[in-house]
This record gives structure tokens, C-alpha cells and sequence, in this order.
């Protein structure tokens, strides 16, 4: 499927490319050879090929769950720079009118 100049330009004004004349004819050619390609690709009978949404094999990666103590408070609050009663103090950032 041969695509015209004035599709290639077309195509360049939706991606908002300017392309010279030379660019052109180049990018042609390239998108020509490209949808033929898919051509090909289209005409090969899959009717037989169950739909395959990857070809390696699934397997979880991620460790199992498992219960751990956590950090107590005063380890948390250790690297605050302004902890304030068991709790991080942070700016204001919103002020009540």
C-alpha cells in the first residue's frame, strides 16, 4: 500500500512536523514499505492461535506477606526535625480566616 505525498503531509501536519521536501519522499517510502509489511502481517491466518497476552510464563515476584514488628515511635520520630508530643510537626500551610 503506497501512501501519496499528500497523505505523508497529512500525517506530518498531525504530529506537527515540518518536513522538507527531501523528508518527504523519504517518509513515504519508509511508511509505504511499513504498511505493507502489516499487509503481509494481516493476511497470515491465526484462527488456530489462542489469544496470548505474553509468551513467558506468569509468576509472582513479590515475597509472600508476613506479619514483622515495625519501628516503635521514638525510632520514627528520631530523623523528625520537629517532633512535637508523640507526633511530626510540620509548617502550616493552610490558615483559617
Amino acid at each position: 500500500m503506497a501512501l501519496s505525498l499528500a497523505e505523508v503531509e497529512h500525517i506530518a501536519e498531525l504530529a506537527r512536523l515540518r518536513l522538507t521536501e527531501a523528508e518527504k519522499a523519504q517518509f513515504q517510502e519508509q511508511l509505504s514499505a511499513i504498511l505493507e509489511h502489516a499487509a503481509v502481517l494481516q493476511s497470515i491466518d491465526v484462527s488456530a492461535i489462542p489469544p496470548t497476552a505474553t509468551v513467558l510464563p506468569l509468576h509472582n515476584v513479590m515475597r509472600a506477606d508476613e506479619v514483622r514488628p515495625g519501628l516503635s515511635q521514638a525510632a520514627v520520630l528520631s530523623n523528625a526535625p520537629d517532633p512535637y508530643d508523640g507526633f511530626f510537626r510540620v509548617k502550616t500551610i493552610l490558615e483559617h480566616e
